[in-house]
């Protein structure tokens, strides 16, 4: 009955358009309420939730995401992928997934990926004669490959609701070839759809000006190699590595490219504290409700039922990520990662699945929740940014959607794409 009675009320409230975050703190208080456990408790797991050292990293990746964008690193990115893919028909579509995918390595953020994209390539696509709604879908489908490609702070949340401290170095690099993949997929389908479409071909702008846009990208495409070189040599840990990223994209911001001024400096630190705020609210309340789960046993129900139904690991994964696919489309993923980790991961490990590539299944799962109705965050961004209606980019995005499913399948059932760089090192 109590286990109802949670479930009821977090629908109802995302129902009637109650916040994710209040919604997941109703639903424990309610429950909490029905079992007569003091309500102090909720506060208590709150705290307990975002109490965790490796969470830290959040709000410094976030804030050097942003300082790259408001620096103009994601111009500089999206200038060596037109140098590399323009020249092909239809080429700004796979330039736009390159330079997210390139975004994605320095910032780990889908939605800013999306901003950054967004703004920077949409107007010059719809400048090229490209129509609105497929400027849409190439820049959202493309901002998901930045929650593959390290750094991704989803991760590093992965990693502290695992509970078995699965490591964040292992995960940055078990993302790098699923992300390459992935963007390759998309990239293909953008050039099959702009093909059918029949846009322009561009003109390939020589080899010096390739050369000269490839270098005066180094700086930004330094973030990702310091990061994951300092972690992988024990220099610093993950944690201290966004603090490093803050301080490497301050100097090349301010120094290098000089682009970096106090006003968007300070637009930056306050866009990044609301962003922080909203995310690690998100993450306290998503804590007391999987607190109210794991009193009413739920995890162990589940587990149960499934391996009741099936001990076969194929069935299994394709259970788990048939629940994760409709669950990404109703709720954010943060809340998500906090929820069905400790409930899914024992589940997928009683078949034999190893936690880093769990892990980046669920990313690129939730990530696909993050570009679907009625709750996706990316797409709504990516939307408004383009000015175009969510109902009309809907309609088109099915290819792109197919190339993430794609994706996803052989994530899933191909371990060896991403557990091959970890076990190098």
């Amino acid at each position: 009955m109590e286990l109802i009675i949670l479930l009821a009320v977090l629908v109802i409230c995302l129902a009637i358009g109650v916040p994710v975050a209040f919604s997941l703190l109703a639903a424990a208080i309610a429950c909490f309420v029905a079992l007569d456990i003091p309500l102090g408790v909720v506060f208590q797991r709150m705290a307990a939730g975002v109490s965790v050292f490796t969470l830290m990293a959040i709000p410094f990746f976030i804030f050097a995401g942003d300082l790259m964008y408001r620096s103009g690193i994601a111009q500089r990115l999206v200038q060596v992928a037109e140098a590399a893919f323009g020249r092909v028909r239809g080429g700004l579509g796979p330039v736009n997934i390159g330079a997210s995918t390139m975004f994605g390595a320095v910032s780990g953020s889908a939605i800013a990926s999306a901003s950054a994209m967004g703004s920077t390539l949409m107007p010059l696509m719809r400048e090229k004669g490209y129509d609105a709604d497929y400027t849409v879908n190439v820049t959202v489908t493309g901002a998901i490959v930045g929650l593959l490609i390290p750094p991704s702070h989803n991760m590093i949340i992965y990693s502290a609701a695992s509970g078995i401290g699965v490591p964040i170095g292992d995960l940055f690099l078990a993302g790098i070839v699923p992300g390459v993949l992935t963007a390759m997929l998309l990239m293909v389908v953008a050039w099959v759809v702009a093909v059918k479409r029949g846009y322009a071909r561009g003109v390939f702008p020589g080899w010096k000006s390739f050369v000269r846009a490839l270098v005066f990208a180094i700086p930004g495409f330094m973030t990702a190699i310091i990061i994951m070189g300092g972690i992988l040599s024990g220099i610093f840990t993950a944690t201290e590595s966004s603090a490093v990223a803050v301080i490497y994209t301050i100097l090349v911001g301010a120094f290098v490219y000089r682009t970096l001024g106090w006003q968007r400096f300070g637009q930056a630190a306050m866009q990044s504290v609301k962003i922080t705020a909203m995310v690690l609210l998100i993450i306290g309340a998503a804590s007391a409700f999987g607190y109210a789960l794991a009193v009413l046993e739920a995890p162990t129900r589940l587990a149960e039922l499934i391996t009741t139904a099936t001990d076969n690991p194929i069935l299994v994964l394709l259970i788990v990520n048939v629940i994760l696919l409709v669950l990404g489309t109703f709720m954010d993923m943060s809340p998500l990662i906090v929820i069905t980790t400790p409930i899914l991961l024992p589940v997928v490990s009683q078949v034999g699945v190893d936690p880093v590539h769990f892990g980046i299944i669920m990313m690129l799962n939730l990530g696909i929740g993050l570009v679907t109705p009625p709750v996706g965050s990316v797409l709504f961004v990516g939307s408004a940014v383009g000015k175009v209606p969510v109902e009309d980019a809907v309609k088109t995005i099915w290819p792109f959607y197919g190339a993430l499913v794609v994706a996803l399948l052989f994530i899933t059932f191909v371990p060896a794409l991403s557990l091959t760089l970890p076990s190098f090192f």
